[in-house]
């Protein structure tokens, strides 16, 4: 598995040499950005998870700089933020609103009068900044639930991915182990 991850992920140098990414080069080849380990790849993960809740373009920018500064899986990170996409984002923002005003009492916080969530209304015909201002404010009327959801549901999806990757790495090493034991086992003939 490791192979094939490799095989489709660019090397250290290339982004090193990418005009682009030269101020980013010392940072960029850090090689715990690129390993293939159970933590870093956890990490990654997480981090994509996180940052793919963050509103507007800047999600795998962000998730980049957090890989960066924690020192985990970079091409996961960035890679995993694409769960956050134009046919998601409004189930997601559903959630997270729904998951903010649960919270907001267990915060001491007053859930707003008649509160409810509602689908963004795009003008017919609207250009790319037409679409783009109805997102922003579709965003700031669902207000203090979504604001409160937000960083809720992306530190819990961060945790629970962090989690089940730790979990299925290791399923996958024992289910390894054991294959390696039987046949070991199967080659001396069953004798210890």
């Amino acid at each position: 598995m490791k192979k094939l991850i490799r095989s489709h992920l660019p090397d250290s140098d290339s982004l090193r040499r990418n005009r682009w990414l030269a101020p980013f080069a010392d940072r960029l080849g850090h090689p715990r950005l690129w390993r293939l380990n159970r933590h870093s790849c956890a990490g990654g993960v997480a981090v994509g998870l996180f940052a793919g809740l963050i509103p507007g373009p800047l999600q795998m920018l962000f998730a980049a700089l957090l890989s960066m500064l924690l020192r985990v899986n970079l091409p996961l990170a960035v890679l995993m933020t694409v769960y956050s996409n134009p046919l998601t984002i409004v189930p997601l923002y559903a959630l997270a609103w729904a998951y903010g005003q649960q919270a907001m009492p267990l915060l001491g916080m007053a859930v707003p009068e008649g509160a409810r969530f509602h689908a963004p209304v795009i003008p017919d015909g609207a250009d790319l900044i037409g679409w783009m201002r109805a997102l922003a404010d579709w965003f700031f009327a669902l207000g203090e639930p979504l604001l409160v959801g937000l960083p809720l549901l992306a530190l819990t999806l961060a945790g629970l991915g962090y989690l089940t990757v730790l979990g299925i790495w290791r399923w996958h090493l024992v289910r390894n182990w054991r294959r390696r034991a039987e046949r070991r086992k199967g080659a001396s003939g069953g004798v210890p």
